[in-house]
């Protein structure tokens, strides 16, 4: 009987230090997490200043057209290169 009290004792003992982690894993996965969460942060943080850019091109583009349209251009009299550069934005309508 008192070895088995003894064996039930050590194998409760066991199981507790198994479900404290008692091996510093809890710490490390905090800092994997912790670090996760920054680049995740930084990432929505990129993220959301390429849309204001996104829409500061689309708002300059539609200008662009708008002016275009505005000095009533003759675009079949323009250079290719001209009519590119307009269309890539490399070039405003002056």
């Amino acid at each position: 009987m008192k070895k088995l009290s003894i064996a039930v004792t050590l194998a409760a003992m066991a199981v507790s230090l198994a479900a404290c982690g008692g091996k510093g894993d809890d710490k490390l996965g905090s800092q994997v997490e912790k670090a996760a969460d920054n680049r995740a942060d930084a990432l929505e943080a990129t993220a959301d200043n390429l849309e204001e850019q996104a829409k500061a091109v689309r708002k300059d583009g539609d200008r662009q057209s708008d002016a275009i349209d505005d000095a009533d251009v003759n675009a079949q009299a323009m250079p290719q290169a001209q009519k590119d550069a307009l269309v890539n934005g490399s070039e405003k309508l002056r």
